[in-house]
């Protein structure tokens, strides 16, 4: 049975330490092993760390998505080694990001690593914001994007401190950039924070899709504000179809989209009706790296509405729904 991995991440000081003590300290009888990453030369947060954690390994030369992107695998095979010889039982494993990483290489470790990829499953991402310092964070900031695009929760601390005006904006905002996403209050994790270690990202079925009828701004949006050339902004997009879908025109869109645009892809995942096939149609992915397979039948009294999720830097909207809704089936085109 695959271990499962949580990935934690949030800007510098929004709460990712306070959150995973609080995660190691719940009633979930789980043996939890954590992988701490610490910005600079000296770890420091292992020393917060509460004790409950089974095993504690700080990488503390350099970002852990870039310089110390190895040292992230060495530290996972590291783990299994321990846990097979019986030295360090655990049932699932934290990575806790420094407030600077970019999570989608950490990401692409679990799916790019053939060892890792068997052994460990990514359960989700969890992305803490901070309310009073969002704003400035996200205009200087283009990982602090990065970060809330790549997310399957988004927890939000300090909502005590800004008023309910300036919350509605920073909801306005993370929804732009992540439309998918449960977002709660980061106070409240005592009646939900279960609910954290069992998300099933990464998962090909349903969950992470928003239902029929979310509205997204577009992708041309710029949610940085004032920006300095180097920035680019990061939002998503929803594509919908109401009638059933060619499968080599699909495969087709799917082909160019990621040739066109894997670079630009943070994350993308979809449900689709195909011609002639009972089943739905599952795929998602991480920049270049996707997976497909077949989930459940269509109900018959349930719509068969196909849809997909991309998040990602200045994709053509336009240009991709106008694909998207060419992929018609020749005989259920209206």
């Amino acid at each position: 049975m695959s271990i499962p991995v949580t990935l934690l991440t949030g800007f510098l000081g929004a709460g990712k330490t306070t959150l995973l003590n609080r995660l190691l300290a719940g009633a979930h009888g789980e043996r939890i092993a954590v992988i701490e990453n610490e910005f600079g030369a000296v770890g420091i947060d292992g020393d917060l760390l509460d004790p409950a954690a089974v095993g504690v390994v700080e990488l503390s030369n350099g970002c852990i998505c870039c310089s110390v992107r190895g040292a992230l695998s060495e530290a996972l095979a590291d783990l299994l080694a321990r846990r097979e010889a019986g030295s360090l039982q655990f049932d699932r494993l934290i990575i806790e990001g420094t407030g600077l990483a970019d999570p989608v290489p950490i990401a692409q470790v679990f799916f790019t690593d053939p060892m890792l990829r068997d052994r460990f499953e990514l359960d989700g991402v969890i992305t803490l914001v901070d309310a009073i310092h969002f704003a400035e964070q996200l205009r200087r900031e283009r990982v602090c994007a990065s970060q809330i695009a790549f997310a399957d929760r988004l927890l939000v601390s300090r909502c005590d401190l800004v008023d309910e005006a300036a919350l509605e904006t920073l909801h306005a905002q993370l929804r732009t950039i992540n439309a998918r996403a449960p977002m709660g209050d980061a106070r409240k994790l005592a009646e939900d924070w279960q609910d954290l270690l069992h998300i099933g990202g990464f998962r090909l079925d349903e969950r992470g899709l928003p239902s029929s009828g979310w509205q997204v701004s577009s992708s041309k949006q710029n949610v940085f504000g004032a920006r300095r050339s180097s920035e680019v902004p990061v939002s998503s997009m929803i594509l919908e179809h109401s009638q059933a879908l060619d499968l080599d025109a699909i495969s087709a869109f799917v082909d160019t989209l990621l040739a066109d645009y894997a670079h630009d892809l943070l994350r993308y995942k979809g449900i689709l009706s195909l011609a002639e096939e009972p089943r739905r149609l599952i795929f998602q992915g991480v920049h270049r790296i996707a997976g497909f397979d077949f989930g459940r039948e269509w109900q018959a009294d349930e719509q068969r509405l196909s849809r997909i999720v991309l998040i990602g830097r200045e994709l053509p909207e336009e240009k991709l729904r106008a694909a998207f809704l060419a992929c018609v089936s020749p005989q259920h085109a209206n």
